[in-house]
Formats: structure tokens, sequence, C-alpha cells
């Protein structure tokens, strides 16, 4: 038995036929994972010029740096090394691996920035929202290619997959208690402005990273 024309109803059918799942190669996670630790540092360098705080672990590195002084290189890289061991049980050894790759590049960025560019002024409100823009791009790729910056982020996948609370509204309630705490160290305008860098993170990924949009793995 020949089959006759397919309609032009199964047509429309097989056009809108998902394409499929294709594997980051390599290369394309190695670039991924090396530049944007690169943008987040970055930020971090606007954020710091402009004595800002932002939120998740960055940002509580942001307190320590604040309060005792300490090199805010080294207080990204120490606070997140009790956070591995809740990568490593909600997400796996690659996810883990990937992220503790992540998290020391942003370290290194965030010491090597400062003796390559030199800060004369930028406006306050400017680095709230290109800082929030520039952490959520970054946070996009490194997400896109199955890592993190470690941190809270993680956490409130575990709490998740191990008490089934809600990893959104968990990472959401340590951000607020972070910018909370920033007004023991900072001005209200200063956390004011830091709140609107976190809106402009957000609505980066709010506006791009939406199921079915992306399917590389």
């Amino acid at each position: 038995h020949v089959a006759g024309p397919a309609s032009p109803g199964a047509n429309r059918g097989a056009r809108m036929k998902p394409e499929q799942v294709t594997r980051h190669s390599l290369f394309e996670d190695a670039q991924a994972l090396l530049v944007a630790p690169m943008f987040v540092a970055f930020a971090v360098m606007l954020f710091q010029h402009a004595g800002l705080l932002t939120g998740g672990t960055v940002g509580l590195a942001f307190l320590v740096h604040y309060i005792y002084d300490w090199p805010m290189a080294w207080v990204v890289f120490l606070i997140n090394l009790p956070f591995y061991v809740f990568a490593w049980r909600a997400m796996g050894t690659v996810f883990t691996l990937k992220t503790f790759f992540c998290v020391g590049l942003l370290s290194v960025y965030t010491a090597v920035l400062p003796t390559v560019v030199t800060l004369a002024h930028v406006d306050r409100l400017f680095a709230a929202v290109m800082g929030g823009f520039l952490v959520g791009v970054g946070l996009l790729m490194i997400i896109r290619h199955k890592a993190s910056l470690g941190g809270l982020g993680v956490l409130a996948l575990y709490l998740q997959n191990t008490r089934g609370w809600p990893a959104g509204k968990v990472q959401m309630a340590a951000d607020v208690l972070i910018l909370v705490a920033g007004l023991y160290i900072r001005d209200p305008f200063t956390v004011a402005l830091s709140i609107v860098g976190a809106l402009a993170l957000n609505l980066v990924l709010a506006a791009n990273h939406k199921a079915g949009r992306y399917l590389g793995t």
C-alpha cells in the first residue's frame, strides 16, 4: 500500500513539532562557564564602587565585606564552601563541579578586574540597574549550562527536593532578609537602590528563563 500525499493539516502538525533537544559541546560549556562569571564580577565591581548590596550569596559576601572590610574575592569564595554539600545532594556531581568552577572564577575575576579597570565615577542608579542586568545575564548563561553560582540558590533547590519548599520562594525570602540586614550597615536610600538592582536582575531572568524556550542541555 502506497500512502497518498499528506493533508495540509498533517503538514502543519509536522511543522509544529518541537525541535529535538541538543546537547552543548565541551567548547560551548567552557565558553559559557568562563565568560558568565566575568559579567557577574563586573557587576560586583559596580555594586562595590557604588556601595550597594544585592541578594543571594554574593549579597551575604557584601555584608561580610562591608562589616569586616575583608577582600571581596576571598569572601565570595569562602562563603560558598559549606553550600557545595547541598549542591551535590540536590543536583549531583557534575553540577557541583561546574558550580565550584564558576564560583572559583568569580572570585578570581573579582580580584583581577580592579587591576585592569579603574572607575572614576559611576552614577549609583546606573550601577544598580546595569549591575542587576549583568548578574541576570551571567546567571542565565550559567543556568543554561547546568551550573550555578552556589550558595543560597543550591540550598533552595536542596530544600525543594527534600522538604518540598518552593525554591523560588525560599530564594526570595533569603534575598529579602539580606537586604533588610543591609539596613543595619547602609542607609535606606542605598538599600532602595539595591532593591532596584535586584528587580533588574529578576527582570532579565523572568523574561528569558522560561520552560520550553531553550532546548540545549
